[in-house]
């Protein structure tokens, strides 16, 4: 898992870097405003400075007869929902969703590279889904909600749809890039598991400095198995799956999708062959999000296109 941690520090210090020199898009701009040529400047602030900052979410929103469900957007592994979100946050508010977001599975480690959370066991981050969401209905007096979710976001609610009740909960869910039969990372994790004891000292070490969700992403890990056991879905819920053939970190990235009859499997290529849009930059995707507004509709249209433009970046 040591590559999928560089690549996504990386790109965070990358962006750190850009914000010392530039002033931050959320600083100055004004609420709902979701195409900021500098999405990622403005994540990386966020991750830094306000992990909680949710661009026309969270504000007490009362659902419309248009929009009856509430949109839970889940983070993505080393990121936050100030992070994730600064793109479709305001994007579905603009649209007239009641929009929700919340930071899970944070361990010792989170503090230390700038507020990053997702670490946690993926079955306690489920919980704390569990949690969120039926504050969210509580709050809002809806019937269910919509989960939204990117990279472990897009995963993780599979084990609460499945095993802690959420399926009645939840009208559609939406992966963005979802790590959800797990990762080979181009082969690396295939490699270790050759070694003898090798698997096991790395998982321990992992455990060990706080981050035991990425071993438990890993192609074949005892996480993936249990959660897709008997089947990809549940009855109930309508499950998306929006991925990427760029991604490198969910390799393949055919493990993204999901099999049954309450499925719609989306590779954004198809759509729009010349988007270089990666594993990282599908938050801030334009083809990708209009999708996300599509299959949030009440009548979703499964022939949609997106307009090609607005790309996300290659990482």
């Amino acid at each position: 898992m040591l590559k999928m941690r560089a690549l996504l520090l990386a790109a965070f210090v990358a962006a750190v870097t850009v914000v010392g020199v530039v002033a931050p898009a959320g600083a100055s701009a004004s609420l709902y405003v979701p195409y900021e040529s500098a999405a990622l400047v403005e994540g990386a602030w966020n991750e830094t400075w306000d992990p909680t900052a949710l661009s026309g979410g969270n504000n007490g929103c009362k659902p419309s007869a248009a929009h009856p469900y509430p949109v839970v957007l889940v983070h993505a592994t080393f990121a936050d929902e100030g992070s994730n979100w600064v793109t479709l946050s305001p994007l579905l508010a603009n649209a007239g969703y009641c929009v929700y977001a919340f930071n899970y599975g944070e361990t010792i480690l989170s503090g230390l590279f700038g507020n990053i959370d997702g670490l946690g066991h993926i079955t306690q981050s489920a919980e704390e889904l569990k949690t969120f969401v039926n504050k969210v209905l509580s709050e809002t007096k809806a019937a269910q909600v919509d989960l939204v979710g990117h990279s472990q976001g897009g995963m993780m609610p599979n084990y609460y749809l499945k095993y802690l009740g959420g399926a009645a909960k939840v009208n559609t869910f939406i992966g963005l890039a979802p790590s959800n039969h797990g990762t080979t990372l181009d082969g690396i994790t295939k490699l270790i598991e050759n070694f003898p004891f090798a698997t096991l000292l790395v998982n321990t070490f992992i455990e060990a400095i706080g981050a035991p969700s990425l071993a438990e992403q890993e192609v074949g890990s005892a996480f993936e198995k249990k959660t897709f056991e008997g089947g990809d879905t549940v009855a109930g819920p309508r499950y998306v799956v929006i991925e990427t053939t760029h991604d490198e970190v969910v390799t393949p990235y055919t493990n993204a999708f999901l099999s049954g009859s309450n499925v719609t499997n989306i590779t954004i290529q198809n759509q729009c062959p010349k988007d270089p849009v990666a594993h990282i930059g599908m938050f801030e995707d334009s083809p990708v999000m209009q999708n996300v507004l599509n299959q949030l509709s009440a009548s979703p249209n499964q022939s949609f296109t997106a307009t090609c433009s607005k790309y996300g970046a290659g990482i």
